[in-house]
């Protein structure tokens, strides 16, 4: 179906939904449309486009704090590139393996293809004769594609 843009109470823009989540967000009314395909409807609502809250939101969280660590995350920031060969990574290694003490942060975990996972295993990239081709660091909002 698509996503629906969710705007603040006053017209800044907050993030996409699903539209059954928008579809939600009106039968609550916490939302209302504030733009729409008035020739499809879902139920009684017209297919929303855009909605607008009723209240507003504060967002001041955003530009004071990073980002959470996740793995989506660590493969957005790494352009989903393996951190060891360039190849297309599809998980996520621990530079430091979590059994050593190593944590799920941002400083600690770089994108990395299945093979270089594997052949590193539970141990360091020295050792296991692996050389990382970026520097692992905290995203911004941006970075992440986040607005």
């Amino acid at each position: 179906m698509g996503a629906v843009l969710v705007i603040n109470a006053d017209l800044g823009p907050l993030h996409r939904v699903p539209v059954q989540h928008a579809i939600r967000m009106l039968c609550r009314q916490v939302a209302e449309i504030h733009e729409a395909d008035p020739d499809r409807l879902i139920g009684v609502f017209p297919m929303p486009r855009v909605v607008r809250l009723v209240r507003y939101v504060v967002t001041r969280w955003r530009y004071t704090r990073g980002p959470a660590w996740s793995k989506s995350g660590v493969l957005r920031r790494d352009g989903h590139r393996c951190g060891y060969c360039p190849a297309t990574a599809t998980t996520v290694d621990h530079v430091l393996p979590r059994s050593r003490g190593g944590t799920n942060s941002w400083l600690n975990t770089v994108a990395a293809c299945y093979g270089c996972n594997q052949r590193k295993g539970d141990r360091t990239p020295a050792e296991a004769g692996l050389r990382l081709r970026m520097t692992p660091r905290v995203p911004t909002w941006d970075a992440l594609g986040v607005r």
